[in-house]
């Protein structure tokens, strides 16, 4: 067995003796890298963001931030990380580091207080400064003054810094002025820059892992007929992509598991192909880069998206592994069963592919077999042209949804012809909201259609009360739904 390493900050060092569920976290930590910081250990505040080396999109490789509290660091066996004190340089022996300029343009313009969060933010906001779209449409001179900082509009800066990159990210004492103008100000990385140098090279390749310490292992295999293998063999393991649902479970509740199988880096689930009938997704891609690959072309998700908890979770979360929890609360069912989509389920006798709309079949109980995992998510095309989701929750980004709709409508000639609507948050499962969807169907898309409809909509499921919302809340926000997306659409809608 080859020992598991990782490189920090440049430098490789072993995993051993970190237990197969420790956090990268409380690796880096116990290192001495406390810049590191938990908060909340459960992936909401940003604390503890680590930059990982990662297959780019527009380059070889991108600076990926990531939650540091949620990922094993068995996980990054083979991978490059950099915490907030490897970003200064140090430029000769016995000087002091360079501040980076993301960490220069913090300090400048009174972006940290406390400073328990500043870390954090100063890696979130390093990837976004090593963005190569961002790159391309920076204007050079945002760093030449803090008035720079107020042009463009609120959530972009003219230095092209989209705000969004740092909303997992939380602060509490400094006020996020302050730190908006900081990311207004950072200009484009130069030639010199080591970790904009890093960009043109390859990521780390993937390697096969094998880590065991007492009686609990974390195993990557290097193919998924090998993973399939291990898999029917060890029907407890406990299968990881992002681990952003499985790093809560192992902080919170200190849940352990004997086995624990990573699939992340398998290129079987890490496609992304358009077909002339179908797209297909990886199961294994994360929200970033299926957001950045289909760059629109799949509306309805390009909407979820941007709604999906934070840009740091987006990072790790797969759409595998927020459909193989099973939670009727996700955001990605609503959107996937409006949308039609079937799974590619394999295990080691073969694949099927089953239609979400039958996964489900009971609270966090589906279909998949013991030893079987989500290889692919397809989409039919063409895709309806009349869609929206909604999410209703307390906070407009960043939350957990009360309720979530997804609609996807073809309206013809003033008609609707098809209507496909899914649900979150309403059910013990993730549902299609059938009786709304034949009361739409066949009639004029008119105000009294969707009134009617509306009303419809209102009793689907069985929705329940709790710290959320209550059951009528939640009843009254589908009928709601319904009528914001006909007052929405009614003008865009050909006749």
């Amino acid at each position: 067995m080859v020992t598991a390493r990782i490189t920090v900050n440049g430098k490789e060092a072993p995993i051993a003796p970190a237990a197969p569920h420790t956090t990268v976290l409380d690796f880096l930590r116990e290192r001495g890298l406390t810049g590191t910081k938990e908060g909340c250990a459960e992936g909401e505040c940003g604390a503890c963001s680590v930059l990982v080396a990662r297959p780019g999109v527009n380059k070889p490789t991108d600076w990926v931030p990531v939650n540091a509290c949620l990922v094993p660091v068995a996980a990054l066996d083979g991978q490059e990380v950099v915490t907030s004190e490897g970003l200064a340089t140090v430029e000769a022996p016995g000087t002091p580091p360079v501040l980076h300029p993301v960490q220069e343009e913090m300090a400048v313009r009174g972006g940290s207080q406390c400073g328990y969060c500043t870390p954090g933010f100063v890696c979130s906001m390093a990837a976004e400064y090593y963005r190569p779209d961002r790159c391309a449409h920076a204007d050079p001179s945002a760093a030449e003054s803090a008035e720079s900082a107020d042009s463009g509009d609120a959530e972009h800066g003219p230095n092209g810094f989209d705000l969004h990159a740092l909303s997992g990210n939380l602060c509490r004492c400094t006020g996020y002025r302050p730190i908006r103008d900081a990311a207004f100000a950072v200009g484009t990385p130069t030639d010199e820059d080591p970790l904009a140098r890093r960009r043109e090279q390859d990521p780390p390749a993937p390697v096969a892992t094998e880590y065991r310490q007492d009686d609990s292992a974390f195993l990557r295999r290097s193919t998924l007929a090998e993973t399939l293998r291990l898999l029917r063999e060890r029907p407890d393991a406990v299968v990881v992509a992002g681990s952003t649902d499985w790093g809560v479970e192992v902080n919170i509740r200190s849940r352990r598991a004997d086995c624990v199988v990573a699939v992340d880096r398998l290129p079987e689930l890490r496609d992304l192909r358009v077909e002339s009938d179908h797209v297909e997704i990886g199961a294994a891609l994360t929200l970033t880069e299926i957001e950045r690959r289909l760059d629109g072309t799949v509306p309805l998700l390009a909407q979820l998206f941007p709604q999906f908890a934070s840009r740091l979770i987006r990072n790790g979360a797969t759409l595998g592994g927020n459909l193989g929890t099973g939670s009727p609360i996700g955001d990605s069912p609503p959107v996937l069963l409006a949308l039609e989509a079937s799974l590619v389920l394999a295990d080691a006798d073969g694949e099927r592919e089953v239609p979400l709309a039958d996964y489900f079949t009971g609270y966090r109980q589906s279909v998949r077999r013991p030893g079987e995992l989500i290889r692919a998510v397809r989409l039919p095309l063409p895709l309806s042209p009349v869609t929206a989701f909604h999410k209703i929750a307390k906070r407009r980004f960043d939350d957990i949804s009360s309720v979530a709709v997804a609609f996807a409508l073809d309206v013809e000639g003033g008609t609707v012809r098809k209507a496909r609507i899914g649900l979150g948050g309403v059910a013990a499962t993730p549902v299609r909201a059938l009786a709304t969807e034949a009361a739409l169907e066949g009639r004029p898309w008119t105000t009294e259609t969707a009134e009617a409809a509306a009303e419809v909509l209102r009793g689907e499921g069985t929705p329940m009360s709790d710290h959320r919302a209550s059951a009528g809340y939640r009843a009254a926000m589908l009928g709601q739904s319904l009528l914001k997306l006909y007052a929405q659409t009614t003008e865009a809608v050909p006749s």
